[in-house]
């Protein structure tokens, strides 16, 4: 049975990387800190959780989209393959 956090609200979606980042951040500062009642607790680290997921879903896409460059001995650039992750 899915979870409700197992899908990514549009709001979410709409964040770029940094922005999702930085209200994960803001999320982590105030359950570490305590500033929060319990019910509140729970629904902040639900959204935590989709914008962990978020976060993860762009670093997947902009990885796939970097390319490498081959260079010539000369300097040229001989051509360009996609990233393999090494």
């Amino acid at each position: 049975m899915a979870s409700k956090s197992d899908k990514i609200p549009e709001k979410i979606k709409a964040l770029s990387f940094e922005d999702a980042l930085a209200a994960l951040e803001d999320i982590v500062q105030k359950l570490e800190a305590g500033e929060v009642g319990l019910e509140e607790s729970i629904e902040i680290y639900t959204r935590g959780t989709q914008l962990k997921r978020h976060c993860r879903e762009k670093l997947k896409t902009a990885e796939a989209r970097i390319e490498k460059i081959r260079l010539a001995e000369d300097g040229s650039v001989e051509g360009v393959e996609p990233f393999d992750g090494q």
